[in-house]
């Protein structure tokens, strides 16, 4: 090649200027033809000519949001650009993001101070300037498959350059979904910054990608320099500033694991490098959440194999121990708490063609927002697999979508009675404690993840259960419930149950409240307080209620008709207030902000207790 060409931005928007730079070796005219390429549908949107070093695109209002590549050509030879058109005004909720900055890590890898590669070589580039040719996508085009695919599929997405997101905020403020894919390695303070803001703002960030965020890097010169010297010893900046110090992400002195934005790591992931790189065809995903969303409609059970060829060669993963079969991540490398495994690969034995570990899709929640991450670089370039396009639309539909609704936290199993328990309950954790239809007493952790119930005892009877928030004189912190015979008991810690007194005949769900009981009977919401001496009284309508239960001074109610209702739990007529769909619940639990419902032939399911 003899033609060299870099455009002075790697985006701009409808309707603005976008300048190239050309230079060549000849000592003939620059001159020639250039031609632009919207590379996610492969149609043709410009041919021209170009007279001189410098060539300045008009972009088109008209011109979709997309990934372009242009070519300029002269009879010594052609030069590709490639840069991204973003939408001038958001028009889809869903913002693609195209990883220049990885793109142009990896440009000219292997030239001494030309790249920032190969990692181990001291040759390497510590800067790389954007002001040169190349920096488009690597051969395996780890991005392509996706980019080609959304269009053809139905989605009508906006995109943008990564380093858009650098100081972001703006940009995604108008948006539900920022997607990132293929092979999207290096992200400055300012992109994460931006992500992770917009994620805990209530926006959403689907992964589907590998090698995620593990290297920090900086801009200088105005944004056209790329500053990474993965060498804490030699970045001037460690000693100044040690956040923005160019390591790995989790690496001192910056220590700020990716997991804690995408719940997983190249750090327990996996790698085939070099001759070993078809390796990665072999490999398949297990699932270990079938119940979860992400999976609906893909028909696949518990331990089914799916994804062929879907981990690429590079794959993240969390630290999780397996808790009777389940996948449990044990947080230890920085995972969230509420991230959840959903589908696994075992990757060890990759040690003997590059770094042996796991791969580990899943998804976690981040403030307000949701985080999806297929954990690996070739989940876009095996859309055609019909398990991975089920998954991928499941993402992209929900995560583009208004937040709320329903999400599964394990699998049915017909319950009679719910309640969730704090800390204080029987030395344990913060659990669910439910009622199996033969009387067993059965716990688990409050989480996300899809945790087998384990037997704690017996509840002879039990209809309904219920957990004060804290002590009273009258009632000590412990499980307390409606058993036949309209009867109010307790468990003790030696697992009895003792009775306390009657309830109101056919009495149905529940709570406790500011000191006090409510129970459901005849349409009717029933009370009895501190001072009622175990008597109970009527306080207002009921209509309908199969479940109730109460937390943070209110009262929940799943109701007949398919709704949850609430109200405050005043000991006098109130009015009840429509919030949200039940899910069908027959047993209602509350906790930490969130409802939780059973139902005999639906998943164990949780929702946020916010209206819609």
């Amino acid at each position: 090649m003899t033609i060299c060409a870099y455009a002075e931005s790697t985006s701009r928007a409808q309707g603005e200027r976008l300048r190239f730079h050309l230079s060549h070796t000849s000592r003939a005219p620059l001159r020639g033809s250039v031609a632009v390429e919207d590379t996610a549908s492969g149609r043709s949107v410009l041919d021209g000519a170009f007279d001189g070093p410098h060539w300045t695109l008009e972009v088109p209002s008209g011109w979709a949001s997309s990934l372009y590549r242009a070519v300029f050509a002269t009879g010594e030879g052609e030069s590709e650009v490639y840069f991204a058109v973003r939408a001038a005004r958001p028009r889809s909720s869903i913002l693609l993001s195209i990883p220049f900055p990885t793109w142009q890590a990896y440009n000219r890898a292997g030239i001494p101070g030309e790249s920032l590669y190969w990692s181990e070589e001291p040759a390497r580039a510590a800067r790389v300037s954007f002001d040169r040719p190349g920096g488009g996508p690597p051969p395996e085009r780890w991005e392509e498959g996706m980019i080609r695919w959304l269009g053809p599929a139905g989605y009508d997405v906006d995109y943008c350059s990564a380093l858009d997101l650098h100081d972001g905020g703006d940009l995604l403020s108008g948006y539900r979904l920022l997607v990132v894919n293929g092979h999207d390695e290096y992200w400055s303070a300012g992109m994460r910054d931006s992500v992770e803001e917009f994620v805990r703002r209530g926006g959403n960030l689907a992964v589907f990608s590998g090698n995620t965020c593990w290297w920090q890097f900086r801009l200088e010169d105005g944004g056209r320099t790329m500053v990474c010297h993965r060498d804490a010893v030699t970045d001037p900046v460690a000693a100044t500033d040690p956040a923005l110090t160019t390591v790995e992400w989790s690496a001192d002195p910056v220590g700020r694991p990716e997991n804690a934005l995408i719940g997983v790591s190249f750090r327990r992931g996996a790698g085939t490098w070099g001759p070993y790189m078809q390796r990665m065809h072999d490999e398949s995903y297990t699932v270990r959440f079938p119940e979860h969303w992400a999976f609906e409609g893909t028909g696949l059970g518990e331990g089914d194999k799916f994804g062929q060829g879907a981990i690429g060669y590079e794959t993240d993963a969390c630290d999780f121990t397996e808790v009777d079969g389940v996948p449990l991540a044990t947080g230890r490398d920085g995972t969230p708490p509420s991230f959840v495994v959903l589908a696994t690969a075992d990757l060890r034995h990759w040690a003997r063609y590059g770094q042996g570990g796991m791969a580990t899709m899943g998804a976690l929640r981040l403030g307000a927002g949701t985080v999806f991450t297929a954990a690996t670089v070739n989940w876009g370039n095996t859309l055609h697999d019909p398990a991975v396009e089920r998954i991928t639309r499941n993402v992209l539909d929900r995560l583009s979508a208004p937040a709320g609704g329903w999400e599964a936290i394990g699998p049915a199993r017909p319950l009679r009675a719910l309640t969730a328990a704090g800390s204080s309950v029987y030395g344990a954790g913060p659990a669910l404690y439910g009622v199996a239809p033969d009387g067993s007493l059965l716990t688990r952790d409050v989480c996300g993840q899809n945790l087998r119930w384990r037997e704690a005892g017996s509840a002879p009877g039990v209809t309904a259960l219920a957990v004060p928030r804290e002590a009273t004189a009258a009632h000590p912190v412990a499980l307390y419930g409606l058993a036949s015979g309209d009867r109010l008991v307790r468990r003790e810690d030696d697992g009895s149950w003792t009775a306390l007194g009657g309830a109101p005949a056919g009495a149905v769900g529940l709570a406790m409240v500011n000191g006090g009981l409510f129970t459901a009977a005849a349409e009717l919401l029933w009370h009895s307080g501190p001072a009622d001496g175990g008597s109970w009284r009527p306080v207002g309508p009921a209509p309908g209620v199969v479940a109730l239960t109460g937390m943070n001074g209110r009262l929940y109610a799943a109701c007949a008709d398919g709704r949850i209702r609430t109200r405050l739990p005043f000991a006098a007529p109130a009015e009840w207030a429509d919030l949200c769909d039940s899910g069908g619940a027959t047993a209602l639990a509350a906790h930490a902000g969130r409802l939780v419902a059973a139902a005999p032939d639906l998943p164990l399911r949780w929702r946020a207790a916010l209206p819609g």
